[in-house]
Parts: C-alpha cells; structure tokens; sequence
C-alpha cells in the first residue's frame, strides 16, 4: 500500500485508506477486489484507514510521483472524516506530485480543503473512464472546477487527467475541441485479468485506442499508452499478459508522455 509502483505512468502508490465500493461496470473486475478477495488480507467492500503508511509522503525525499489511492477512492464518502488530514500531508510536500484518480468526480468540490486556490499545484486530479456510461464522469470532472466553492471563490483548475482503463468498448471521441482541450493528460489501457474465475478481463480492440489516442494528441493533450490488456496480448502473441510492455505494441502507439502542468 506504499511502495515502488510496477504501474507505468507513476513511482509509488500511496493510500490512506483500503477498500471501496463499485459504482458502475467499469468496476466489474476491479484488481482491488480480485487481489483482495485472492489473499484474504482485508474486506475489500469495507473501506478503513490505513495507519503504518498513512504518512508516507513525508517520509519521501526524492521528488516522485505518487499515484494517491489505488486501493480506495480518494473522494469516497467514508474517507470525509479524515480527507483533510491528507490534504495536509499533500500541503508539506510541495517536492511530491500526487496523482489523484476518482470514479467520484462529482464528489470534489465539496471535497477540496479550504486554502485549495493559495496551494496545492503539486495536485492532479483525473477520472475512470471505460465505457461510454462513464463519460458522464468527463463532465463531472470539469464541472466540478465550474461550481463555486468557500464563499463564493471560483475554483483553481488543477493538471487534469482522464484514464480510459479498462477500456471496453468503443468511445467515440467526436467531443468538442474546447472538451478535449480542457484536460492535460490521457491515459489508455485494455483490461487485464483471469481466464477463469469471477475477475476476469473484457476484449478491448485497437481501433478503440487508436481513437482516443487519435482525438487528444491531435489537440496537443499528452497522451500515455498504459497497456493493451490481456485480450490482446493473446490476441498479438505479447510476453506480458497484461500487454504492458510498450516495445511489443505497434510503433504508432508507443507513446508515453507526461502533462507539463
């Protein structure tokens, strides 16, 4: 729950809390729940604080990206009564950038600490999308940054990010250039998961992240291949089942950049 990250785009996980709660079918197969439910190590339906790396950014020195709750959801409602506790964690160190992605979009504004607009530009806030049900949450994100917020002060828009994983099924990125434009950073991946069992994986198919990829890094939006999923690692014979390992993808889709916030 505070370590090294295997995932691509980020250096180190870090949660303040573990367990969640689905909140739509982009959740079928979450890893938290097939990890969780494999190794009996916690209740993966009951969110609790964590306490031995609660405070684990202030123990990192070296500048690093720390993807902030990969075992929860950052702006669920059972973490209300300690959020701020970790908003000010965040606060002292300013070195750290924390990467926060929420399937809770709508959650945010109420969620945001108080001094949010004199602070805090070390924050990037992204949203779950893998079907068109969830680009509901596209919206979400954005108009969260559009509601007013401690007394009427206008909210400071941070890094934004939208996480098309796992993606499973066709997005069509016909958005508006002003949509695509308002956000920094995409990141695309398939599903990865079992053959047999409750958590397996879903097809995901080239020409659906051809179009993603297409629509936001013909607008200038920094644009992060995660991984094919385990479909089509099958499919293209990949070493990695997850279809992580970018010098098997096709070379028009190796691409991994990072925002310039």
């Amino acid at each position: 729950m505070g370590e090294k990250s295997n995932i691509q785009w980020t250096d180190v996980t870090w949660n303040i809390a573990r367990g969640c709660t689905k909140v739509d079918e982009d959740c079928k197969y979450c890893y938290m729940y097939r990890d969780s439910f494999d190794n009996t190590r916690y209740n993966p339906l009951e969110v609790v604080r964590t306490k031995t790396v609660f405070n684990l950014p202030l123990k990192i020195k070296e500048p690093s990206k720390i993807f902030t709750c990969s075992l929860t959801d950052f702006f669920h409602e059972a973490i209300d009564e300690y959020r701020n506790e970790a908003w000010d964690i965040i606060r002292k160190c300013p070195q750290h950038t924390f990467q926060i992605l929420t399937k809770r979009p709508e959650r945010i504004a109420k969620c945001l600490p108080p001094n949010w607009n004199e602070g805090f530009e070390n924050v990037w806030i992204g949203t779950s999308i893998g079907s068109n049900k969830g680009l509901k949450r596209m919206y979400d994100l954005m108009n969260a940054f559009h509601e007013l917020h401690n007394g009427g002060i206008e909210l400071r828009k941070p890094t934004t990010f939208i996480s098309f994983e796992p993606l499973h099924e066709f997005i069509d990125c016909n958005f508006d250039l002003s949509t695509i434009m308002w956000f920094d950073w995409i990141i695309v991946g398939g599903e990865s998961g079992n053959e047999t069992g409750k958590y397996r994986y879903r097809p995901c198919e080239i020409k659906w992240i051809e179009e993603i990829v297409g629509a936001f890094e013909s607008c200038g939006v920094a644009v992060f291949v995660k991984q094919l999923g385990t479909y089509l690692s099958k499919q293209l014979k990949m070493s990695d089942r997850h279809g992580g390992n970018i010098d098997e993808f096709p070379e028009h889709l190796r691409i991994r950049k990072f925002p310039n916030p």
